[in-house]
């Protein structure tokens, strides 16, 4: 359920329409917040400029994570993968187990 919700980032009040729970909105704005002043904290710039720098270190602390959550995929359907090899390996030497033990 949509509702709205007011925020204030870097001493401006917007209202906001999101389906998500107040507190994580909230966090999301306080979060932007931090970023845009902590730019700010740095050097003297205008409100416009902060925000946009601060949008870029978002967009590259985003891009980041979707690479490095990519990688982790890799690496799990390499992991899946020798996994089922393994599993296809161990079936086999327990049919030759078996085979040779009737045998003897």
């Amino acid at each position: 359920m949509k509702s709205k919700i007011s925020i204030t980032v870097a001493g401006h009040d917007f209202t906001l329409v999101s389906e998500e729970s107040e507190a994580y909105v909230r966090g999301i704005a306080a979060e932007v917040d931090k970023d845009i002043q902590n730019v700010m904290g740095e050097v003297h710039l205008s409100m416009s400029d902060a925000s946009v720098l601060a949008a870029l270190n978002a967009a590259d602390r985003a891009k980041k994570a979707l690479e490095s959550a990519d990688h982790l995929r890799v690496q799990v359907k390499t992991y899946l993968d020798e996994t089922q090899k393994l599993k296809s390996e161990l079936a086999e030497a327990r049919r030759e187990i078996s085979r040779l033990k009737k045998q003897i």
